[in-house]
């Protein structure tokens, strides 16, 4: 195809893509107060304890816009994931056809694996934000009380449930340098305790909150997925050892002797 066409396709992709995000974002508009509702559930779950310990809070909206922004903010992003099959469709169909078949069928692969995981980690992070929310409006001082900006109560959300998900990929990555020969399983098992340390040095760096159980939610699904893929890994090395030992030809088939 020439370069004018692809050009064309491109912009092609691209409206189709942004369309589909604003309608999208037009439905998450809609249905603003069911969306706000659920985002709000961990922390009103948590204010009858803290009211409890003496302890006061709300999550407010600041500015004469603020409410505007706040609500344009969630609709986006909102739109963003309801519509990401669509717009990631689009990307997919640009490039796919650049790539070969075997290319093309890994890619897929990957795809159907990678969000799932990706899923599943944001939700484990939306079980886990009402403790992390606790913990750390708990050490407001007594006498004192927490007001909570919606955008801040969002940006923690996002965060919270971004570095969940991406954590859940861990056991994709592996299982990708595995299968082109970066890693072997021997490597990754001789790895696994500095791994497993160097997991939990993550957690603890990349959870907002300082108390072990967070840290721990994060940490232990991240270890099992590792092991998980330390299994994936040895099973690919022994079916590629198969494969070489039956493709290996031996002395008389690579050069005959003559009569």
């Amino acid at each position: 195809m020439p370069l004018m066409e692809h050009l064309r396709e491109l912009r092609i992709r691209l409206t189709r893509a942004v369309l589909a995000i604003l309608v999208g974002t037009i439905v998450a508009w809609i249905f603003y107060e069911p969306i706000l509702d659920f985002l709000t559930e961990p922390y009103n779950d948590i204010r009858p304890l803290l009211a409890e310990r003496g302890i006061e809070t709300d999550i407010v909206i600041t500015g004469i816009g603020g409410a505007f922004q706040f609500q344009l903010k969630i609709s986006l992003v909102v739109g963003l994931l309801i519509s990401s099959p669509l717009w990631l469709w689009q990307i997919w169909g640009f490039v796919l056809p650049a790539m070969h078949r075997n290319e093309k069928k890994w890619a897929a692969l990957l795809t159907a694996t990678g969000a799932p995981l990706f899923v599943g980690g944001a939700a484990l992070a939306y079980v886990v934000l009402p403790k992390a929310m606790d913990v750390l409006i708990g050490f407001v001082p007594d006498g004192f009380g927490s007001l909570v900006t919606g955008a801040e109560y969002f940006d923690f959300i996002i965060r919270m449930m971004l570095v969940f998900g991406v954590a859940a990929e861990i056991p994709l990555i592996v299982v990708i340098l595995n299968r082109i020969g970066a890693v072997s399983a021997r490597q990754l098992a001789a790895a696994r305790p500095w791994t497993i340390i160097g997991i939990f040095i993550f957690a603890a760096v990349a959870t907002p909150t300082t108390d072990p159980l967070t840290m721990l939610f994060l940490a232990a699904p991240m270890v099992v997925l590792y092991l998980i893929s330390e299994v994936i890994a040895k099973l690919t090395d022994r079916r590629r050892g198969k494969d070489a030992a039956a493709n290996e030809l031996s002395d008389d088939e690579v050069s005959p002797l003559d009569d």
